[in-house]
């Protein structure tokens, strides 16, 4: 795609239910591969919660000439302003270089504008050369966050073993399961807290943690996205952990196949949070074993997320957890 202009500019509405396969039959020409499902369930997701997608496309000589997808971030990867996020963008391949997809930025922008939103953020592999291009082009920048990623089945919880030595009344000091030493005669890190599916009843504990994590009251944020775990089973891969009885951490990721032009599942890991008085008992790294062996489940083979630089800490943690750089570069537009 280029921003180079031919002819008449094509109409941009909503997408509709009814686009639905010509949306398929595009993607599937791009990517020489269909994704029916993913874009089944981002149009259904529009429909659920309209304030939280926005859709559209371009029609050409009465034909659907290309299309995009994007969501609104409200607190994920710890925001704390709203933001766009351009998910799936394509243009008809005998309708490229002819302004379309300008045009289908343009209303996505004027979109987000209208909805609070100051910035649109999107994500492509670094050797993904006609997208950059485009990127470019649309003045995308490269975003200052980090994508980092590993694979789901590189889990080292798998080899650590319960102590048979670890009885009633050991006072022996407590393994700290966040770092890097070889704790093999220790139980899986999953094992350190009770590490449950997330449910309705649990959206009051975990507004109360996030609200010790975070010192913000985002409770509009964490409804949202219970109710999307809730209600959308392909991506219903978010926990919770209990110690004594009550919620002190939780985690919530999404698992779909298309974000981005992805032809692979990959799991995307939004927020995780531990309530600061549960800190250093491996709670995170619980969460994070329990995920891995949910995922597997749904063959499932990465999970990704994005960290500010400065953020150290959690930097820290999701490294000691196999965590790396992505090959995945992310970028911004103002």
């Amino acid at each position: 795609m280029t921003t180079a202009t031919t002819g008449a500019a094509p109409a941009i509405r909503p997408l509709a239910p009814g686009d639905l396969e010509a949306v398929v039959a595009i993607d599937a020409a791009l990517g020489r591969r269909s994704r029916r499902a993913y874009v089944e369930r981002r149009l259904a997701a529009a429909l659920r919660e309209p304030g939280l997608h926005a859709q559209f496309c371009a029609v050409d000589g009465g034909m659907l000439a290309g299309y995009v997808l994007a969501r609104v971030l409200e607190g994920e990867f710890g925001r704390s302003a709203p933001c766009l996020r351009l998910e799936l963008v394509g243009v008809r391949p005998d309708r490229q270089q002819h302004g379309v997809g300008r045009s289908l930025l343009d209303a996505l922008t004027a979109w987000g504008v209208r909805h609070g939103a100051r910035e649109l953020r999107t994500a492509a592999a670094w050797n993904d050369h006609a997208l950059l291009a485009w990127f470019d082009a649309m003045d995308f920048r490269l975003a200052p966050s980090l994508i980092i990623d590993r694979a789901v089945g590189d889990d080292r919880d798998d080899e650590r073993r319960e102590d048979p030595l670890d009885a009633p009344g050991d006072t022996r000091a407590e393994i700290d399961y966040g770092s890097q030493a070889d704790n093999s005669a220790a139980l899986l890190a999953r094992d350190r807290a009770d590490v449950r599916t997330m449910s309705h009843a649990d959206l009051a504990d975990i507004v109360r943690v996030d609200r010790r994590v975070t010192g913000r009251d985002r409770s509009a944020y964490i409804e949202h996205k219970l109710a999307e775990a809730m209600d959308d089973a392909a991506i219903r891969v978010s926990l919770t952990a209990r110690l004594e009885g009550q919620v002190v951490g939780f985690l919530m990721a999404r698992a779909d196949l298309g974000d981005y032009g992805r032809t692979d599942p990959v799991a995307v890991l939004d927020t995780i949070d531990v309530d600061p008085a549960w800190s250093h008992h491996g709670v995170g790294a619980a969460m994070l074993s329990q995920l891995s062996i949910n995922l597997r489940a749904l063959n499932i083979e990465r999970v990704e997320t994005i960290v500010a630089p400065q953020d150290f800490g959690l930097m820290g943690f999701l490294y000691a957890q196999g965590f790396a750089p992505s090959q995945r570069l992310a970028f911004v537009r103002p």
